[in-house]
């Protein structure tokens, strides 16, 4: 597990068998306090996230099969941070208010995502400001 003042990174162990995958998830206060949920996919070469919330704060748990890589700061004006990844697994990452976030798939395959937030979403409020943290790759 990495955590700083204002993000976590959980790994869940693959407790799976011959049938595939399956990760327990650990039991997370936030969960109680869950509003709105949604389900996406990242693309191999995409980015989801570049953005931070003033008053959300977020749960998301990523599936995957290859390398991507979580880049966020603390705030404003506060260092970039990376952690990459590589294999398949499942990581949860919890993410308080204020702190810009990113998922670049580095890798070939699809990563599944499912985040879960404490407000509910409103199109004409989405509580979502951009703040860059990460950029694509340069083409190889």
């Amino acid at each position: 597990m990495t955590s700083s003042p204002s993000l976590r990174i959980i790994r869940v162990e693959d407790h799976g068998d011959s049938r595939g995958s399956s990760f327990p998830v650990p039991s997370l206060h936030f969960l109680e306090s869950v509003r709105d949920t949604h389900i996406a996919d990242i693309l191999p070469g995409a980015i989801r996230g570049n953005h931070y919330h003033k008053h959300r704060r977020e749960v998301i748990c990523l599936r995957y099969q290859d390398r991507w890589s979580l880049h966020w700061d603390s705030g404003t004006n506060t260092p970039i941070q990376t952690e990459t990844f590589a294999g398949s697994g499942l990581v949860i990452v919890e993410i308080e208010p204020l702190v810009s976030h990113a998922v670049r798939n580095d890798g070939r395959s699809t990563i599944h995502m499912v985040g879960f937030s404490d407000t509910s979403f409103d199109p004409e409020q989405p509580d979502s400001y951009p703040r860059e943290v990460v950029q694509k790759p340069a083409a190889e």
